[in-house]
């Protein structure tokens, strides 16, 4: 009578778990599955018992599965087993369900306990990380490829013309020629100088430790105009100098990315920039009127950039937006909360102004 009264204590409160959960007996064969199983399937007890619950599992993994669950079963082990069980509406998800053998008070066998849940979406965010992951992975190839092209195309073959220049040099007698020759050269070195200070920026930006978001921004802005012969405006306004750096480096690559993407593939010649603090937020705006996205397109595509300035301002807690139409330019603007002191100094500024 006691043992009748536990049992049907422990399967009231079964039916009243939200996990699903299953029984069976030293044959293998199920004995019981709770209200929460029955709601899952949509199908009756009895469709459940012996073999009958697996006849909701995908059929690809229907093999894998019974193979996994007989070997731990012999081996009286537990076990952790992940396939697709077809719900009451006809879809598939992925379960977790996971077992271990039951033994009476003298030690006897007497058969399996277990529970299942449903894991689908945490499956689907996996595979976005790692299709995240991919996609950075071959970002840094890519980057890295690009740099090897730079130092092999362009500063390799331009240090190899000047040892030429300086190797012809050192058998030339006339003063005037020298004279000509070591203009050259210091023009030359002058020039790679240059190429390799910019290509150090674009992979780490010093100044940015140094003298601030504002003026690292204003700078890099000068360096692309010079670059690529084009216009950017650059408008700042109540921007610390003390921000975190966490928040300038995000904000920074930021504006790296979406000035280049802007560059590349809008076909404007003219940028603008917008970068202010407000009392509880830093915002930073970057438009074109250049050709536009098709944002759906755009955020759904296979590219780096979107995909990388959404999970650098995840680190710092913004958001990124999009404002774009086909034929009438984008506006990529990034907004990043301000705490703690920094948010109470910009609103004693923003009273005081």
């Amino acid at each position: 009578m006691v043992g009748d009264a536990a049992n049907e204590t422990f399967q009231s409160l079964e039916n009243t778990d939200p996990v699903m959960i299953w029984i069976t007996g030293v044959d293998k064969l199920c004995t019981y599955v709770n209200q929460s199983w029955l709601d899952f399937t949509g199908r009756p007890l009895e469709a459940h018992l012996g073999y009958g619950w697996a006849e909701g599992i995908h059929l690809d993994d229907l093999g894998p599965c019974l193979d996994q669950y007989t070997a731990a079963f012999d081996r009286r082990e537990p076990f952790r087993l992940e396939y697709r069980l077809r719900r009451w509406d006809g879809q598939y998800r992925w379960v977790l369900d996971s077992g271990v053998p039951q033994f009476d008070a003298d030690g006897a066998f007497v058969g399996y306990i277990g529970s299942a849940i449903d894991v689908t979406q945490h499956k689907l965010a996996e595979a976005a990380l790692s299709t995240i992951s991919q996609r950075l992975i071959d970002a840094q190839e890519e980057e890295r490829t690009w740099i090897a092209r730079e130092l092999h195309d362009d500063i390799g073959q331009r240090l190899s013309l000047l040892i030429m220049n300086l190797t012809r040099l050192s058998h030339v007698i006339s003063l005037s020629e020298i004279q000509a020759g070591i203009q050259t050269a210091i023009q030359q070195t002058f020039a790679l100088y240059n190429e390799a200070r910019g290509l150090s920026h674009r992979l780490h930006p010093p100044n940015l430790d140094y003298v601030g978001l504002e003026a690292a921004a204003s700078a890099h802005c000068n360096e692309l105009m010079e670059q690529h012969n084009v216009e950017i405006s650059l408008h700042s306004a109540s921007v610390p100098h003390d921000l975190p750096r966490a928040v300038s480096l995000c904000l920074f690559r930021i504006l790296q990315e979406a000035l280049q993407n802007a560059i590349r593939h809008s076909g404007a010649k003219h940028f603008s920039v917008c970068l202010k603090c407000g009392p509880t937020e830093i915002e930073l705006a970057v438009h074109d009127r250049g050709t536009g996205l098709r944002l759906e397109q755009a955020l759904k595509g296979g590219g780096i950039c979107l995909s990388s300035m959404k999970e650098r301002l995840k680190l710092v807690n913004g958001k990124l937006s999009i404002d774009s139409e086909v034929g009438r330019g984008t506006t990529i603007r990034a907004m990043v909360p301000l705490t703690g002191r920094l948010a109470n100094s910009t609103k004693g500024s923003s009273l005081s102004s």
